[in-house]
């Protein structure tokens, strides 16, 4: 069979505000970068245009990344493409996680990284040889990545259709905690680009900020502090107006490494200090502890290098009861944090916490995958019942994502800035807890007889998103 074209889709969830979509298909424009240029390529982002299924038919090879929460809409795009007669090949964090479940209804799945596997796919597709299954966790070195091409940059054109680019420099994560798939979707080796390599993108792709999909980028200023200082030296020198990214506690006991990170135009971390109770300490693979008087010291450590804090907490675990949530908020309230994520602990597949409650049989029956998105109660928590750890979540997220607390929280982090720089971090101060509030908007809990059950997806929902409207 000769490839007639190549379709890559990122189903869609979130929509768009003001015509511009939330997550830019990165992963995506790496891949359509790896057709060959007589091929043609396009990108759909579900969220931005519908998959034009009128167009499909055989010779088409539609690939789709999903997590999770997105693998039941993966599947019914899927069933759709395939009845057009195009073939289809399924990869992402789920078909890495559930390969036997995702190959059951997908023609072919990549397992684990599609960097090299993809244009084998391709090639094997072209030739009417296509195999089932294709696998590559060998982690490679990100040192030869290929650029994303110009005509992916062209098409996929970020800066009219999404709010903020992202950007991947690390790839890894070193830690053990039960709850996390990273490290069994990208390995537990750190793995580093090469610094002109980040810059090079940088400037080719005309970014001037960004989010950073790095799992846990804040590990390396312990890891590897030479890199960290030879980036953020390279990145102070580009014209950049902000960027974010996702760290731990132990950032804050590098001073030097933060000053160079606020020089490199770095404005928040995301660290996860994930409970504010002690009793939790066994769950967090030694990332966190519950110690909220290091809590204060990591938040006043890293204010003090001029960077803001968003404080990232999680709910449910087995040391949790329903005092949890005021004890949280109260540690929030005397933090002075410029952003807050909470979420629902979530026993995502292929992680020992998931094998645990399947054991204790503690995981709720016939919840659909699409309510695996951190917002919704999925098991029997051990000291709380479901009703009660959703009634517990949907009034922290009245208290912190009510138009108050985003205002507040934003003026504050608005207010680290001079005032001629303002226009510039408007959009910054105030965007990630107005991105957490819009992610509640997915809360559609309706407690049945027992405290248990869900409303029907598109149904009208109720509790937190009429609190929060």
């Amino acid at each position: 069979m000769s490839i007639h074209r190549v379709t890559l889709i990122q189903p869609g969830r979130d929509g768009t505000v003001l015509r511009r979509a939330t997550m830019a298909p990165y992963t995506l424009m790496r891949l359509a970068s790896l057709v060959p240029d007589a091929v043609p390529v396009e990108i759909i982002d579900e969220d931005l245009r519908p998959v034009p299924f009128d167009e499909m038919g055989p010779g088409d090879l539609v690939g789709i990344t999903a997590k999770t929460l997105q693998i039941e809409r993966a599947r019914w795009i899927a069933e759709r493409a395939k009845a057009r007669g195009a073939t289809v090949v399924v990869g992402g964090p789920h078909a890495t996680l559930a390969a036997d479940e995702v190959a059951a209804w997908a023609d072919s799945i990549a397992v684990g990284e599609a960097y090299r596997t993809w244009p084998q796919m391709i090639a094997d597709f072209d030739r009417g040889a296509l195999q089932p299954r294709y696998v590559d966790e060998e982690w490679a070195s990100l040192d030869k990545l290929v650029p994303i091409s110009d005509r992916v940059l062209r098409q996929v054109d970020e800066k009219r259709n999404y709010w903020t680019p992202y950007l991947e420099i690390t790839r890894g994560c070193s830690r053990s905690c039960d709850f996390c798939t990273a490290i069994r979707v990208s390995g537990r080796v750190m793995r580093l680009r090469p610094v002109e390599q980040v810059v090079e993108e940088i400037e080719r792709r005309g970014i001037k900020r960004f989010f950073l999909t790095d799992d846990n980028f804040g590990l390396n200023f312990r890891l590897h502090p030479e890199y960290m200082e030879s980036l953020f030296k390279a990145l102070r020198k580009l014209p950049l107006q902000g960027w974010t990214c996702q760290a731990e506690q132990l950032v804050a006991d590098h001073p030097d490494l933060l000053k160079l990170a606020r020089e490199a135009h770095l404005d928040k971390f995301f660290i996860g200090f994930e409970s504010a109770n002690p009793n939790n300490r066994r769950q967090l693979g030694g990332k966190t502890d519950g110690n909220i008087e290091r809590y204060h010291q990591v938040i006043d450590n890293v204010h003090a290098a001029g960077i803001g804090v968003v404080g990232l907490f999680v709910f449910g675990f087995d040391g949790d009861t329903p005092e949890i949530f005021q004890h949280t908020y109260d540690v929030i309230r005397e933090s002075e944090l410029e952003g807050v994520s909470i979420t629902v602990l979530t026993p995502y597949v292929g992680t020992p916490q998931r094998q645990q409650w399947i054991d204790e049989n503690r995981l709720i029956p016939n919840v659909p995958w699409s309510l695996y998105d951190t917002t919704h109660v999925t098991y029997y928590p051990a000291q709380m019942t479901p009703a009660q750890l959703a009634a517990g979540y949907d009034w922290l997220a009245r208290k912190l994502y009510g138009w108050p607390g985003v205002a507040s929280r934003g003026l504050r982090n608005l207010m680290r800035h001079p005032l001629r720089d303002w226009p510039r971090k408007a959009f910054a101060s105030f965007s990630t807890d107005y991105g957490y509030r819009k992610a509640c908007a997915h809360r559609d809990w309706v407690p049945d007889g027992d405290g248990i059950g869900y409303a029907v997806p598109g149904n009208t929902r109720k509790g937190i998103v009429s609190a929060l409207a």
